[in-house]
């Protein structure tokens, strides 16, 4: 509480402070529209620096030949393995010194056996499956992200395959890259992409008995409060914004 109005005898009134129950993520979720500042904030900017932060999204396209270094090596050896090349791949990204191809969801299991078995190509290791959701930016907003690693050749790409809420199925890649194993539960849990033919798809990190996924960006944030030292640090759910 701090000082407010005075009443008619001279004597300041508390009031709440601005902010005190209004503004904390978790009270409407989604928080606030994707893109736009960070922890929902609501008005005024937060201690953080970033409550104005408006990041200006641009559609993702194809980048134009040549892609330069062994990028255009490697689409050219896939295209000249994979038949269905031209059906199966969406798009060829370069950005930022790495190179990320898109290949539609039904086809990542056929892609990935490609670029595992190819002599020209010889991806033998898938080192990270995960979930992005762009939440407010694409219509497809989860995305699933596969890393490969040439040994061979020491070379990496990165394969991407982006679902609907309404329809998130992907073909598991399991009996490819038995790496993928866990790491598809993680998406599977976190996301709830799931990956059929997968040979136990099940929850890794969340109770079995968890409703909804956790990292989804309209998640609300919940929590419970911890105790520390004699004092109790409340969930973020009943936090106080900053203002």
């Amino acid at each position: 509480m701090t000082e407010g109005k005075q009443n008619n005898g001279g004597v300041p009134v508390p009031v709440n402070p601005a902010g005190a129950s209004t503004g904390a993520p978790a009270e409407y979720p989604p928080a606030s529209p994707a893109g736009r500042g960070m922890f929902g904030i609501h008005g005024t900017g937060d201690v953080s620096g970033f409550g104005g932060l408006v990041r200006q999204r641009k559609p993702v396209e194809g980048s134009p030949r040549p892609y330069g270094g062994y990028f255009d090596e490697v689409r050219d050896a896939l295209e000249e393995a994979y038949p269905e090349f031209g059906d199966a791949i969406e798009k060829v990204v370069v950005d930022r010194g790495e190179l990320t191809i898109h290949v539609r969801p039904e086809r990542i299991a056929e892609v990935c056996q490609v670029m595992r078995d190819d002599m020209a190509l010889r991806f033998e290791l898938c080192s990270s499956v995960s979930g992005v959701d762009y939440l407010g930016a694409d219509e497809r907003r989860l995305h699933v992200v596969y890393q490969l690693t040439s040994m061979t050749y020491r070379r990496q790409v990165r394969l991407e395959a982006a679902v609907s809420i309404e329809n998130p199925h992907l073909p598991s890649v399991t009996a490819v890259y038995p790496t993928a194993d866990w790491q598809e539960r993680e998406a599977y849990d976190m996301f709830g992409v799931v990956f059929d033919g997968h040979p136990a798809l099940t929850r890794i990190l969340m109770p079995d008995d968890w409703e909804g996924h956790p990292q989804r960006k309209d998640y609300p944030l919940g929590g419970v409060p911890v105790e520390y030292k004699g004092a109790e640090i409340p969930p973020p759910d009943r936090r106080r914004s900053y203002q």
